[in-house]
């Protein structure tokens, strides 16, 4: 998927994400994994390091030598991104307590991706 196609997902569901409130907690992570990925793989096809046809799914599911190759060059949007990942596993898949301060986490690190994605722009 081009740059710009990973912006323009991002975008969309940022604005869907816009619609939900913290009682929606389990749809706020989901949704940013969702535009957190979009958005790394925004940032990492700008900078050249993966090419259009080489998207991140999940950052679990990497092979080993290709995460660090993006973690050396988007060391902390990588790590945000991985944050959201273990945020979602308890609270999406589990019932652990504290979903809506899960929620409102997922969306700061959301946010901060966003950020540096577009600072690449």
């Amino acid at each position: 998927m081009t740059p710009e196609n990973h912006r323009n997902q991002a975008e969309r569901i940022e604005r869907s994400l816009a619609l939900l409130t913290d009682t929606d907690w389990e749809i706020r992570i989901e949704a940013a994994m969702l535009a957190g990925t979009h958005w790394a793989n925004f940032a990492l096809h700008r900078r050249g390091v993966s090419v259009d046809s080489e998207d991140i799914v999940h950052t679990s599911m990497c092979v080993v030598n290709t995460l660090r190759k993006y973690k050396l060059a988007e060391q902390a949007l990588l790590e945000q991104l991985d944050e959201i990942e273990e945020i979602r596993a308890p609270f999406v898949r589990g019932d652990m307590e504290g979903g809506i301060q899960a929620g409102h986490r997922a969306l700061a690190l959301l946010r901060a991706i966003r950020e540096r994605a577009r600072r690449l722009a």
